[in-house]
């Protein structure tokens, strides 16, 4: 029992952290669907950083090194978002695919110039489980997805992102800077997107791929919207992705589920995430001004 809730909080873990990113990112006003790509990033980020430590003989230190390094990186490729969409005012769905497109470019390049394949060498030891069975990584999404809750409704600032994402214009008219907050809003985004590849590439392999992620960004994204862009909303649907997630793995450990074609239980996730779509669909959930660009002055 505790092995099956340990391989989906496993699984969940880092949805959940790149989902509250997502979800702080669209309340500020920004759609990001880059997320996928900016966790990619991570993963690649992490592995590589990881790998290269534990070769030079560094100890434990080279894993928060590597989140760490995942976060920063993530970061600093959705500056490239938060221009396009903040400043130039360019379609914010483009922009992000864009981010999609260049995390797979980006990834195999650099993997091919430092080991000369397209993916990272397999390092030897990822993170370990904790006494009760569950890795560091649920500790860390839980710390995220309270942190972003006290930010949105405890503090002014989280009030004035919020406002942001509602009515820009009326937030600009009482002074608030839109623009600063909207890129902020970008910035957390890919720092939890790249906070949640390492966590899912030390967790879950031993190297890094570039079919590793596999989408799960975009299921990050559904688990925003199935969660009504609220910490708690999040939390549940990424707790229900994970567990889809995790079906491939609990019915091979499952005598009564052995005989059904793995390929079965790995469609399941993408099948839950359709019909969440679906069931949200045209529900007016969303912040009103998510995914429109501001003009200074405009109402």
């Amino acid at each position: 029992m505790i092995g099956t809730i340990s391989t989906i909080m496993m699984l969940a873990a880092p949805i959940l952290i790149i989902a509250t990113g997502g979800m702080i990112c669209e309340r500020s006003g920004v759609t990001n669907v880059g997320l996928d790509g900016l966790m990619s990033i991570g993963a690649c980020t992490a592995a590589i950083v990881h790998q290269l430590m534990e070769a030079a003989g560094v100890g434990r230190i080279s894993l928060t090194v590597a989140l760490l390094a995942a976060a920063l990186v993530s970061m600093l490729i959705s500056v490239l978002h938060a221009i396009a969409s903040v400043d130039l005012k360019s379609d914010q769905t483009i922009s992000g695919t864009g981010i999609n497109l260049l995390a797979t470019g980006i990834t195999v390049f650099v993997c091919q110039r430092i080991y000369g394949t397209d993916r990272s060498t397999e390092f030897k030891m990822g993170m370990v489980k904790d006494g009760i069975g569950f890795y560091p990584t649920l500790y860390i999404a839980i710390v995220v997805v309270v942190l972003a809750w006290f930010i949105l409704y405890k503090t002014p600032f989280g009030m004035h992102l919020r406002a942001c994402g509602e009515h820009p214009a009326a937030a600009d008219s009482v002074g608030i800077n839109v623009r600063r907050i909207r890129y902020i809003g970008v910035l957390s985004s890919g720092f939890l997107g790249g906070l949640a590849g390492g966590c899912a590439v030390l967790t879950q392999t031993i190297q890094y791929t570039n079919t590793f992620v596999n989408g799960r960004g975009f299921i990050a994204l559904a688990a925003v919207a199935f969660g009504r862009w609220t910490p708690l909303g999040v939390t549940g649907a990424s707790l229900l992705f994970g567990a889809s997630l995790a079906l491939s793995t609990i019915s091979a450990m499952t005598p009564a589920l052995k005989s059904i074609p793995s390929q079965v239980f790995n469609i399941v996730p993408y099948l839950v995430t359709l019909i969440a779509l679906i069931a949200f669909s045209g529900r007016d959930y969303a912040p009103k001004a998510v995914g429109i660009p501001y003009e200074k002055g405009s109402s």
